[in-house]
């Protein structure tokens, strides 16, 4: 059994069928650029209204020319966690790890222990897409009834970094309208999940956050 414990993570609470965000693009030294770098998480309802898409992004300020040799690394599991009952402790998880140009998902299902560390569920309803190289167009897969991508994406994320750096410093007082987007022209590594909202059950509401995992 293979077991991964937690090297870096990113938290995102919230309500279904609400837009959510979390961002963390400018990083501490020890992280910046690292492949477990988590920039954004995302959870929003489907376009059937039935799903709820989950979305983490890692590996942010990619060039285009960087892009095309970025990569999954295959020592880290991804972990998306979902608390169910309002106790901050995952009651279930949806892994996923890459293999020579593949991403495998195991779950959702409930995880042998919750914390600092996981093993890989083998046991769990197991999923599979190829990975999208870059500049190609989207591959996705469907399994069980959810759909899945892994790939590169232009980067979502949108901030005048500059003007908010001027706020913080004392300089300007406000962000400019419109403002511009520091993030423009850059790139992420993106790992996206559809799933069933029955498929998670619980009270309606879910707290979600993903961690990226390394191989021990």
């Amino acid at each position: 059994m293979k077991h991964f414990k937690i090297k870096q993570g990113l938290i995102c609470l919230g309500l279904l069928a609400i837009v959510l965000i979390a961002a963390d693009h400018i990083d501490a030294p020890a992280v910046r650029g690292e492949t477990t770098d988590i920039t954004d998480v995302y959870a929003f309802e489907g376009a059937d209204s039935d799903n709820i898409v989950f979305v983490a992004n890692l590996q942010g300020l990619l060039s285009p020319g960087a892009t095309s040799a970025a990569s999954f690394d295959e020592n880290i599991m991804l972990e998306f966690n979902f608390d169910l009952d309002g106790d901050a402790v995952e009651d279930q998880v949806l892994q996923a790890i890459p293999r020579d140009g593949v991403m495998y998902f195991f779950g959702p299902v409930a995880p042998t222990s919750t914390g600092l560390s996981s093993a890989v569920l083998t046991d769990a309803t197991q999923s599979e897409v190829m990975i999208t190289p870059y500049g190609d167009s989207a591959i996705t897969a469907t399994n069980a009834g959810m759909q899945f991508f892994a790939g590169p994406r232009d980067d979502p994320f949108f901030m005048d970094f500059t003007q908010f750096r001027a706020i913080t410093n004392g300089e300007a007082t406000a962000f400019n309208d419109p403002g511009m987007d520091t993030f423009e022209g850059t790139n992420v590594l993106s790992v996206v999940a559809e799933l069933p909202k029955s498929m998670l059950g619980g009270s309606g509401t879910i707290n979600f956050w993903v961690t990226a995992n390394a191989r021990q």
